[in-house]
């Protein structure tokens, strides 16, 4: 029978049970402990406890007063004898050590016979207690099975390996059959999947095809819709512009007249000036601020968008038309004047009344110029042109829309009806601005629009064929997105696919010049005012 004692140890959350059978037995956290315990609640090193056996048990010799250990939850004491069940504890320290005797006598059950242990509960004992890495479960179960070993007899052994060899054998022919059956399921299985991919690719193209086919048929059917689409949606936007400028003297001002009548004639009397036997012609006196006779002034139409805030794009020229007419020049050079706008307005579908137009900023080199409206007069009816300042907006070959004034009046008058046309000419046919008046209040001010392809096309130039005339220059032009590409600026009769418009980039600097932002960055800009003004209302209503 084996001598010993067995201690279960609990430290905080972990737990341990040992078997000893030394003569003295140390507890703590020395390396020279048969009992070594780590725990960050001790930082005390040492030995802790310390027993030695006598008469069969064990009795404690000496212990760390600075642990405060109890007995039984007592105080503890040298030289008690431990006993069966017996707990030594600190517990403010989470240690706690249970003790098991493996004396026959029991203090806690009697029996009336010899308490006998099975030798083979008994060899685990020692075995566990000796073994470095110990595992009291494991060494149990291996002399459990060396004594079951011992009791069964040859013929239940044999009969019991021929029957786990059966069994053995059983299940790698199960197993096998099992296997060949997955294995043939599998090769199935990927037979399918690759029927299934292959399909699926099939699908895909034909999917592919559709969806090209469908893209064509989508881009095809917007290509011919696009013109009557951009003029629903953005035809109000296009406007008329109409103005009147005379010639004025460049020191005084005053108004630049033509001469009276009487003053061109020549004295019956005098003779001919001759020179060299050529018969001149009669003088022709130049322009003049004094007398009676007509002022010199001049019409002008072309067409313009908005582009938002009351802001109007343009061509230079059609604001500033003497500078294209070499006979004003000359007139101006002659008399030392300059030309002067007395009368600007722009005209815009459905609306009867003209808006007054005033020029902000112009380019003479990209041929832009661009002017505003009073704002308050901008109806929401009056659409925003959206614009498309990208690299890659226009390219040879794609669909652009152009939509303006050409002809301005003639073309609005025909029209209506010959009838109809006859009676506004007899009408209004003396005074071009009575006319474009009348046109606006009975409803008849509409842009034409066209559509055509990019021909040619360079850094300063989109030339395209869509057809336009004299009074389209400062029509937008779209591109194949819906958006504003290009400014319209030169007309071409006898090459119909040489029209040319000027990048709305260029325009979009003139634009920002004159204190224009986009509804994008106005947009941008209300909501962060808005986020602005909550944060500010949330401060104040915190406390």
């Amino acid at each position: 029978m084996a001598i010993g004692i067995i201690i279960h140890v609990s430290v905080d959350d972990d737990k341990r049970t040992q078997f000893f059978s030394d003569e003295r037995i140390r507890v703590g956290s020395d390396g020279n402990c048969n009992l070594q315990i780590q725990s960050p609640k001790i930082k005390d090193s040492g030995t802790w406890l310390e027993f030695e056996r006598e008469n069969g048990g064990y009795r404690l010799v000496d212990f760390d007063k600075n642990l405060n250990f109890t007995r039984n939850d007592e105080p503890l004491h040298r030289y008690v004898s431990i006993k069966d069940g017996d707990v030594i504890a600190s517990h403010e320290r989470g240690l706690v050590l249970s003790f098991y005797s493996l004396d026959t006598h029991s203090s806690i059950i009697k029996t009336t016979g010899e308490a006998h242990v099975a030798q083979f509960i008994e060899a685990a004992a020692l075995e566990s207690s000796t073994s470095e890495k110990r595992d009291d479960a494991k060494t149990f179960l291996k002399e459990f099975m060396r004594e079951l070993s011992r009791e069964i007899s040859w013929t239940t052994k044999v009969i019991g390996v021929i029957l786990a060899t059966g069994l053995i054998f059983s299940l790698i022919y199960l197993g096998f059959s099992v296997s060949q059956e997955l294995r043939k399921n599998r090769e199935q299985s990927e037979q399918q999947s690759e029927i299934i991919r292959r399909l699926e690719e099939q699908l895909a193209q034909t999917n592919l095809q559709l969806g090209d086919l469908d893209k064509t048929n989508k881009d095809i059917i917007k290509t011919v819709s696009l013109a009557p689409n951009l003029r629903v949606e953005y035809g109000s936007g296009v406007c008329l512009i109409v103005g009147v400028y005379d010639l004025v003297d460049r020191k005084s001002g005053k108004p630049l007249r033509y001469p009276e009548p009487q003053a061109s004639q020549r004295d019956p009397y005098e003779p001919e000036p001759m020179e060299e036997g050529i018969i001149q012609s009669p003088i022709q006196p130049g322009l003049t601020t004094e007398g009676n006779g007509t002022p010199v002034e001049y019409d002008f139409i072309g067409t313009g968008f908005h582009v938002g805030s009351g802001y109007i794009a343009t061509n230079r020229h059609v604001v500033r038309p003497w500078e294209e007419d070499e006979l004003v020049q000359q007139l101006m050079r002659n008399s030392n004047g300059r030309a002067r706008v007395k009368r600007l307005n722009a005209y815009f579908p459905n609306f009867p009344q003209p808006i007054a137009f005033k020029l902000q900023q112009f380019d003479a080199r990209e041929d832009l110029a661009v002017g505003t409206i009073d704002p308050n007069m901008v109806s929401p009816d009056i659409p925003v042109l959206p614009i498309d300042a990208g690299s890659d907006a226009a390219a040879v070959g794609k669909t652009v829309v152009t939509m303006g004034y050409p002809n301005g009046p003639d073309r609005l008058l025909a029209m209506v009806d010959d009838v109809e046309a006859k009676t506004i000419s007899a009408r209004f046919g003396g005074s071009r601005q009575a006319l474009i008046n009348y046109l606006a209040q009975t409803g008849k001010i509409v842009p034409l629009t066209t559509q055509g392809a990019i021909t040619d096309l360079d850094g300063h130039r989109i030339v395209h064929d869509a057809r336009t005339a004299e009074g389209g220059s400062g029509a937008p032009l779209f591109g194949q997105s819906g958006k504003v590409i290009g400014v319209n600026f030169g007309v071409f009769t006898e090459n119909t696919a040489a029209n040319m418009a000027v990048p709305i980039r260029y325009a979009v600097e003139l634009l920002r010049r004159a204190g224009w932002k986009s509804p994008e960055e106005i947009a941008a800009s209300a909501s962060a005012q808005n986020l602005d003004s909550n944060k500010e209302k949330t401060g104040t209503a915190t406390p």
